[in-house]
C-alpha cells in the first residue's frame, strides 16, 4: 500500500461500488448533501463503503476497511426534490482510521490499495461464462444499459468487478475476495455461483 493520503469522506451503503463501476444515488441526508457539495467544490473526496451488519456503529466498526474512491459523473434534481447523482469508482482504498464529524459524517485516513496483478492473464475460455452471463444481465436490465453506455465486456477486471458489485453476497465475502486480490480465485468463486 502507498503512503497515507488526506482524509476522505465516507458514504456507507448496502449497494457496492468497485473501480470502474457506476451507481445512481439519491442524496437526502444533510451530511451527505454536504459531502457532495464539498466534493464538487474540490474540497474533499469521498468513498463508497460496504456496511458490516455485525460492527458497532458507535465505534465505526460498522464500516468495512476496503472501499472505493468515487467521482461524481452526473447529477440532477429529482422529481421528489432530492439530489440525484451518478458516481463512478476510481480506485480501491483501505481505511486506516475513522472519525465522526459533528453532523455524523464519517471521515477517514486511508491508504490506496495496490492494483490487482493481471499479468498472469486469464484464459479466454475461463472468462467466457462470466462474461456471457453478465452480457445477459445487461440485456435484461435497462438501468444497467443507461449507467454503462459503453460496457467493457472485453476487460477481465471490469467484468469480475461488475459481478462482485451485482451479486447478492455478504459484504464480508466480497471483502475477503478483494483483500486476496487473486483474480483466479474470484473467477472460480463466480463460476461456481453462475453454473
Amino acid at each position: 500500500m502507498a503512503g497515507v493520503q488526506k482524509p476522505v469522506a465516507l458514504f456507507p451503503l448496502s449497494a457496492h461500488l468497485l473501480p470502474g463501476g457506476r451507481l445512481s444515488l439519491r442524496i437526502f441526508e444533510p451530511r451527505y448533501v454536504r459531502m457532495v457539495k464539498e466534493a464538487c467544490a474540490g474540497q474533499r473526496d469521498f468513498a463508497i463503503c460496504m456496511l458490516d451488519p455485525k460492527g458497532d456503529k458507535n465505534t465505526n466498526q460498522h464500516i468495512f476497511p476496503l472501499c472505493t474512491l468515487a467521482k461524481i459523473v452526473d447529477f440532477s434534481a429529482l422529481q421528489d426534490g432530492l439530489l440525484g447523482i451518478v458516481v463512478e469508482g476510481q480506485a480501491g482504498l483501505h481505511i486506516e482510521h475513522i472519525e465522526t464529524e459533528s453532523d455524523e459524517l464519517r471521515v477517514a485516513s486511508y491508504c490506496r490499495q495496490e492494483a490487482w496483478d493481471w499479468t498472469a492473464s486469464l484464459e479466454p475460455q475461463a472468462l467466457q461464462l462470466v462474461t456471457s452471463k453478465l452480457q445477459d444481465v445487461f440485456e435484461r436490465f435497462s438501468d444497467l444499459q443507461e449507467l454503462y453506455p459503453t460496457p467493457a465486456f472485453h476487460d477481465a477486471q471490469w467484468v469480475i468487478f461488475r459481478w462482485l458489485e451485482l451479486l447478492p453476497v455478504e459484504a464480508s465475502v466480497k471483502q475477503s475476495l478483494l483483500s486476496a486480490k487473486d483474480c483466479r480465485n474470484v473467477l472460480i468463486f463466480l463460476t461456481e455461483l453462475l453454473h
